[in-house]
């Protein structure tokens, strides 16, 4: 199990469209939860189910029109959002 923590930064005064299109794009991605708060998104699974939710959510935002900054941190550990990280 790994886990995502990311934000995305959309550089333009309609930042909620593209955040919002994104999200939903993860949502629909079998196999990995999505837990989504004020300040970012995380997402939990086997790391080929992560990585292929993360590349498939992103392209579109990435190849789109909006300049944009996705912020990610990759854990080797499967969190559930909100409960300690223990190590």
């Amino acid at each position: 199990m790994v886990s995502a923590e990311l934000s995305l930064y959309p550089l333009t005064p309609d930042y909620n469209k593209p955040i919002i299109d994104f999200i939903k794009r993860l949502r629909s991605q079998p196999s990995v939860t999505v837990a989504t708060n004020g300040l970012s998104t995380q997402l939990t699974g086997d790391y080929g189910a992560v990585m292929s939710a993360l590349t498939i959510a992103m392209q579109p935002t990435l190849m789109g029109e909006v300049t944009c900054s996705f912020v990610i941190k990759i854990l080797n550990v499967g969190i559930v959002p909100g409960a300690e990280v223990k190590v």
